[in-house]
Parts: C-alpha cells; sequence; structure tokens
C-alpha cells in the first residue's frame, strides 16, 4: 500500500487556505453560524492550528470578509468604452454574479456579520460603496460632482445593495430583469434630479447622445411609453 505524504504549507499560503476556505463555507451560510472546527475540518487541518495563523474566531472571520470586500469591489470596475447604459448592466451581472455566488457571505458583509459593531468590519463595507461611487463618477468623466449628483450616485449605490439584499431573500424576481431594471433606475434618479438642477440636466444630456437607439436607456423610453 502507497501512503502520500501531506505538502507541508507556508504561513502565507496556509491563511490563503483558510480564508478561502472560510469564503466558501460563508458562502452556504452565514459567517455566525460557521465554527472553527468545521473551518478545520474543510481545510484538512486540527482546530489549534487555526488559531495559530488566526488569533481568533474575530480575526479569520474578518479576514475573509476583507477578501469578500476586494472581490465585491473589482466587480464595479469596467473599461470607459461604449454607451454608459451597456457599462452599467455589465457591472451589475458581475456584482449579481458575486450576490448568487456569495449569498450568505454577501449579507453578512453589508450587515456587519459577525463582526457587526466593529469599527474595521464597518471601514470594509464603507470601502466598497465608496469605491463603487467612485467607479460611476469616473464613467462619467466627473472627478469632482455637485451635490445633486452626488446623491444621486450615491442613491443608486444604496439602491443597488439593499435590491440585492431582498432578491436572495427566496430570489422571487427573475435576475436578468433586475440588473436591467437597476441601470433603469439610475437614469430615472438622474432625470428626475435633471428636472431640478441645470448641471443634471447637463450630464443627462451628455449621457443620452452617446446611447444608441436600441440602447438600454432608450429601452427605458419605450417602457414607459406604455403607460402614454
Amino acid at each position: 500500500m502507497t501512503t502520500g505524504t501531506r505538502r507541508r504549507m507556508g504561513v502565507e499560503e496556509r491563511r490563503e487556505q483558510l480564508i478561502a476556505v472560510a469564503l466558501d463555507l460563508f458562502s452556504h451560510r452565514s459567517p455566525e453560524d460557521v465554527s472553527i472546527d468545521e473551518v478545520a475540518e474543510a481545510a484538512g487541518i486540527s482546530r489549534p492550528l487555526v488559531y495559530h495563523y488566526f488569533p481568533g474566531k474575530q480575526q479569520l472571520y474578518e479576514a475573509a470578509l476583507r477578501r469578500a470586500a476586494e472581490e465585491l469591489t473589482a466587480r464595479f470596475v469596467e473599461p470607459h468604452e461604449g454607451p454608459l447604459g451597456a457599462r452599467l448592466l455589465r457591472v451589475m451581472e458581475r456584482f449579481f454574479d458575486f450576490v448568487a455566488d456569495h449569498g450568505p457571505g454577501f449579507s453578512a458583509l453589508m450587515r456587519g456579520g459577525p463582526a457587526i459593531g466593529s469599527t474595521r468590519t464597518g471601514a470594509m463595507i464603507d470601502g466598497v460603496r465608496q469605491a463603487a461611487y467612485e467607479q460611476i463618477l469616473a464613467h462619467l468623466g466627473i472627478p469632482a460632482p455637485a451635490p445633486r449628483l452626488e446623491l444621486v450616485v450615491r442613491s443608486w449605490v444604496s439602491l443597488a445593495e439593499t435590491t440585492a439584499l431582498l432578491w436572495l431573500d427566496g430570489r422571487r424576481v427573475p435576475r436578468a430583469e433586475l440588473e436591467r431594471q437597476l441601470v433603469h433606475d439610475f437614469a430615472a434618479l438622474a432625470a428626475v434630479s435633471a428636472a431640478y438642477d441645470d448641471q443634471m440636466a447637463e450630464v443627462v444630456r451628455r449621457v443620452l447622445a452617446d446611447e444608441p437607439a436600441d440602447g438600454m436607456f432608450a429601452d427605458l423610453v419605450g417602457r414607459l411609453g406604455r403607460f402614454a
């Protein structure tokens, strides 16, 4: 009988493995429902060895949530090419890919998870929201937005987050419809703000000028036309 030998991992490699294992477990259950014993078993190591790499359960949870935050932030990165509506749709598709794959982990990240009340966890959440906000401004080509534009973009980022959390509770609305609806929500928020502010009106005119006749925003106009 041939017996294999288990390869010894370096410190950083083992830490990365434990973070990946924790994230995988969080994809199926909320972090507070996952024990260190389960993490150890999934990683093929002993419970004391987990504590050798992470001083406590809280530290492992925070490391895993930090990794989730980094991955989620990356979903908002999109080349600045083509109509804005199409870009936002691609962003929403990647965003919901993450949400679908990491449901409980996503909920834990955005709601604080087992680290609720932790300033570090709060900073992670705020970092994801800020990165999404800055990415949208970059697509608009406006690094220093006026107050109304800041309100529109931050409101939309918050709406996307809330929509995803609600969608996870039963997934009762088709995902593809929500992805398109969120893009339309951005256009609607911007259009309503433009009705009150000349600077926002100019932003909306510039965005619409680059939209094709069969683009995402034209699709919204067509849907709304049913009620005329």
